[in-house]
């Protein structure tokens, strides 16, 4: 029996966007710690990233997607805003998807190569 493990990344920016910057897995995991923490300054500690990297990143996602993903509360922390938590879930969704289908076609390569059917166990992160 044949294992694979997939792990496809999708990575999204704005149609118009003339960089080359993304939303991509690294701001998914942030936006899912300020989820968590209430902070962007804590999400990057816990990421082992500095705060001033954290937040150029996000700023850099709302500039090439064009949408606001934080609301910014001073000392009082960060939350996401409702187009981010949108946002978040249909990229969560997409990754997965796409996973899903990458390791599929692994599946159907390896069944057709081989002229036999076997199991072929995948596992998509």
């Amino acid at each position: 029996m044949r294992e694979f493990y997939c792990n496809t990344r999708v990575r999204v920016k704005g149609k118009e966007s003339k960089d080359n910057h993304y939303f991509g897995r690294g701001v998914a995991d942030l936006l899912h710690g300020v989820e968590q923490y209430h902070s962007l300054n804590l999400s990057a500690k816990y990421m082992g990233m500095a705060y001033s990297k954290a937040w150029k990143i996000i700023r850099l996602a709302e500039e090439t997607l064009g949408i606001q993903l934080l609301y910014r509360m001073g000392k009082n922390g960060s939350r996401l805003t409702e187009e981010g938590i949108s946002l978040l879930e249909v990229y969560e969704k997409a990754e997965q998807e796409a996973s899903k289908v990458v390791c599929d076609i692994f599946e159907d390569y390896y069944r057709e190569k081989e002229h036999n059917p076997k199991e072929v166990r995948y596992e998509v992160y």
